[in-house]
């Protein structure tokens, strides 16, 4: 059995769940299943937006020709340095989620 021990306070939400209960509880089967389908659903968000990347890449890569004004060249360069620190965010979020899912110790 896993232990989810996520301390809302770490993830900074902890006003978001003012009177909730400690206590644990075990997942249901339909709960799982609903949780697994967004994961699923953010893994193929960040498959179409790998896609994306490479696209990106490929077309800077290329030989084809590229105009752009330096008003537009400043905007990509912000709008990728959102993007790199969203991931980075998303990446530090999900590191902490999996420390935080745990193998209980059995009960004696």
């Amino acid at each position: 059995m896993y232990e989810i021990i996520a301390n809302p306070q770490e993830y900074q939400i902890d006003h978001l769940i003012n009177g909730t209960d400690n206590a644990n509880i075990e997942l249901t089967r339909e709960e799982r299943d609903k949780w697994a389908k967004q994961i699923v659903q953010f893994s193929e968000r960040l498959s179409g937006f790998a896609q994306k990347a490479d696209l990106f890449s490929s077309l800077l890569e290329s030989e084809e020709k590229i105009a752009a004004t330096p008003a537009s060249l400043k905007t990509l360069k912000i709008q990728l340095f959102m993007i790199n620190d969203a991931l980075n965010s998303a990446l530090g979020i999900a590191d902490m989620l999996e420390d935080d899912m745990i193998k209980a110790p059995q009960n004696a």
